[in-house]
């Protein structure tokens, strides 16, 4: 299975952009950040041994998948009070992703180089979370 290494070039969310009260969740730089993130757990997981596939594997995409998948899913919705929420979501699968992540490296199924890339790549997707989140409280 070949992956591509994309460098996401979204920016920064500005006021978010709308369309129609409908934000393009490709332009926020947490997205392209998620995304990337994703694109790596897949590559990194790809060697796991097949009886962690419904396992860790499985446990680790799927978080890895529901960060960029959330704040999409709150771009869809109606208002900055629902993006909030999904955004929280997203959060919450960040966490998920973290704690994984350290499991894989304490089961030896990760290297302490690879771990640590990834975990930090998603510290700053939480950061960058948690910065989106207050930029839309405080606009309310």
């Amino acid at each position: 299975m070949a992956f591509r290494d994309q460098r996401s070039t979204v920016s920064e969310p500005r006021p978010v952009a709308r369309e129609k009260g409908l934000r393009d969740f490709k332009s926020l730089k947490v997205w392209g950040k998620a995304h990337n993130l994703t694109l790596a757990v897949y590559k990194a997981t790809h060697g796991f041994p097949k009886d962690e596939v419904y396992g860790l594997t499985s446990q680790l995409r799927r978080s890895s998948s529901s960060v960029g998948a959330n704040i999409a899913e709150g771009c869809g919705r109606k208002g900055s009070v629902e993006l909030a929420y999904f955004l929280h979501l997203a959060l919450s699968s960040a966490s998920e992703l973290e704690n994984h992540l350290l499991l894989a490296r304490d089961l030896d199924l990760l290297s302490a180089s690879v771990h640590d890339r990834l975990s930090n790549d998603t510290v700053e997707v939480k950061r960058m979370l948690t910065s989106f989140i207050q930029r839309l409280k405080a606009a309310c």
